[in-house]
């Protein structure tokens, strides 16, 4: 199982290159090992976790980041379509998006999200976030162990 000592495999699910950008430098910065995947609508994240196409020889995730808007499918009907499948459904998954939106915490939440996380404007508390984020999922909870 995953823990803090062991390097965990993320997928960002993430459309805009600027927020991509700041995800990657949190990760080069705070994390210890971790892999960050990453793939740009919600097309391309169900291929990846469904393994088609060019991400044929892809790692299940150990953790999702999810942004809600995303072109394609948007990040709601891909949350849907991880948790309804029981091969995918016991990845965590965090909401990370620009919204705060009530209404899109609740439907993020009834979709069985594990976390909804609105991104902060400002850089340090964008990067502080992912921190957070990696942090607790990393070194706080026992993730489940990934499928091969």
């Amino acid at each position: 199982m995953p823990d803090s000592s062991h390097p965990i495999d993320v997928l960002l699910v993430e459309d805009d290159p600027g927020d991509e950008l700041i995800t990657r430098e949190a990760f080069d910065t705070y994390t210890l090992g971790n892999t960050l995947h990453v793939v740009r609508d919600g097309e391309e994240a169900l291929d990846f976790l469904y393994r088609r196409g060019p991400h044929a020889d892809a790692v299940r995730p150990d953790l999702i980041l999810l942004d809600l808007n995303l072109p394609r499918y948007d990040g709601r009907q891909v949350l849907e379509q991880i948790k309804a499948d029981p091969e995918l459904a016991a990845i965590p998954v965090v909401v990370l998006t620009t919204s705060s939106a009530t209404e899109d915490v609740e439907s993020s939440y009834r979709a069985r999200a594990n976390a909804f996380v609105t991104k902060p404007v400002d850089l340090d508390a964008f990067m502080a976030a992912i921190q957070q984020i990696d942090g607790f999922f990393v070194r706080v909870v026992k993730l489940p162990r990934p499928h091969p």
